[in-house]
């Protein structure tokens, strides 16, 4: 089990009601779809900004990563529930500098 964030781009949802109604609609259209769709380049961007601060899951030879599956560019931001706290603040912090939307799905909220 992992401690999950969902990031996109687009509009920012008025409140959390509507993020969960649209976290939805994306979940449908992306994890229970067939269609494989490469990420955009802010979304792209977005991960290599993770990847500078911790390693990808599948180059953790020191066991530091906080991400609990890799390749991160194809997942939704699984992270180590030991280290979530840290990662998932980190995560949402430049999610925000870079103008992108994150939803943590444990809280049913959007951050920051």
């Amino acid at each position: 089990m992992s401690y999950d964030l969902v990031v996109w781009e687009g509009e920012r949802p008025a409140d959390d009601k509507i993020v969960g109604r649209v976290f939805d609609d994306l979940y449908e259209h992306c994890i229970d779809s067939e269609a494989e769709e490469p990420p955009t380049e802010r979304i792209a961007a977005y991960v290599a900004a993770l990847l500078e601060r911790w390693c990808d899951l599948t180059e953790d030879e020191e066991d530091t990563s906080p991400w609990s599956t890799g390749l991160l560019i194809d997942e939704a931001f699984p992270i180590r529930w030991s280290m979530a706290e840290e990662a998932s603040a980190y995560a949402a912090a430049v999610a925000e500098s870079m103008g992108v939307i994150c939803f943590d799905v444990q809280q049913n909220r959007l951050r920051p």
